[in-house]
């Protein structure tokens, strides 16, 4: 192997946190290193066909960023991004994503995933992108993923959702007029109009 590709495979590790073979074709360097440095103990193999530095830095969120690199067209949603927020006292050994409806169903094997299906403009609507461990990670905005919960209840419960309403309140980490709003695109506003009204004292 030639030494100066080896480093650029390890740089663009340290740069990108996990890498795929497709990380290393867009920059001309050959696929096969991803093997044969795993061999050597250069990278360590984090799931299918994704790799990273054995001394990174792993946050708590880590699970986040491996599904963020292997299903990119996911948002994580619901009790994955009620943790990430901090709205919820839940701690899901799943990743919740929400995929497109009718698009292909993942198969994972280092994190396990529960998917939901969206289409349209709930499933478009409030992505924002956080990085977690150098990945861009695609999430729900808090009010969205509210109202999310919402919508999702019967999966989720009740006394989740309820809750993640309250952390979302007492936090002030958005305004209720938000969550009206994405209630709306997630046709859930009759069922959550009593409980924001019992917040706020009214909604828009």
């Amino acid at each position: 192997m030639s030494g100066t590709q080896t480093d650029a495979v390890l740089d663009l590790a340290r740069e990108r946190g996990i890498i795929a073979a497709h990380d290393l074709e867009e920059q001309g360097l050959p696929r096969r290193y991803l093997s044969r440095l795993h061999a050597l103990g250069e990278l360590d193999r984090v799931g299918r066909g994704l790799y990273a530095l054995p001394d990174r830095e792993i946050t708590e969120h880590h699970d986040l960023a491996l599904v963020a690199r292997r299903l990119p067209e996911a948002v994580i949603c619901l009790l994955s991004a009620l943790r990430f927020y901090n709205l919820t006292t839940q701690a899901p050994f799943e990743v919740w994503v929400a995929l497109s409806t009718g698009g292909w169903e993942p198969t994972e094997d280092t994190v396990p995933l529960r998917t939901v299906r969206l289409s349209g403009e709930a499933f478009t609507a409030g992505i924002a992108e956080h990085v977690v461990d150098r990945v861009s990670v695609r999430l729900y905005v808090p009010a969205k993923t509210v109202a999310d919960c919402f919508k999702f209840r019967n999966q989720i419960g009740l006394e989740v959702a309820l809750e993640a309403l309250r952390e979302y309140w007492r936090s002030r980490i958005g305004s209720i007029d938000e969550v009206w709003h994405y209630a709306g695109i997630c046709r859930v506003q009759n069922v959550m109009r009593p409980y924001l009204e019992a917040l706020s004292g009214g909604v828009a």
